[in-house]
């Protein structure tokens, strides 16, 4: 079912980078992005609600807590940037940029996580970012 929601994510995101780069034409990137974050927002929260997982806010570690928080400020400035690349450059240049986050991910889940290094996921992320050059070069 994992790989369902992968590819699912997957659409959205590309949908994501269409719409905004057609939406933000003549907005300010970041008021964009506000606008954007200000609609995850809610749904999110809506999605919380609806499955009732609200009460699992008392069940949160500090610990948890502090990584979570990192992480959205670490999405928040992601978006920032991506928002502000997308205004001024060509959607089919940023993206593939953008993505080479995956290559990223990939080196530090072996540093920092201690994930196998296999021999399928370094040909992979060299495949990755190899992708990434001829795309934008």
């Amino acid at each position: 079912m994992w790989a369902l929601y992968a590819v699912l994510s997957a659409v959205f995101a590309a949908l994501t980078s269409i719409l905004a780069k057609i939406g933000i034409a003549d907005v300010d990137s970041n008021l964009a992005t506000a606008i954007r974050t200000a609609v995850v927002l809610v749904l999110a929260w809506g999605m919380v609600f609806l499955t009732g997982a609200q009460n699992g806010v008392r069940a949160i570690t500090s610990r948890s807590l502090l990584f979570l928080v990192a992480s959205g400020v670490a999405t928040g400035i992601s978006w920032l940037f991506y928002f502000r690349a997308i205004q001024m450059g060509d959607v089919s240049r940023v993206v593939p940029i953008d993505k080479f986050s995956v290559v990223i991910t990939i080196v530090l889940a072996f540093v920092l996580l201690k994930e196998p290094a296999t021999t399928k996921s370094v040909i992979g992320g060299v495949l990755i970012a190899a992708g990434t050059f001829v795309m934008i070069f």
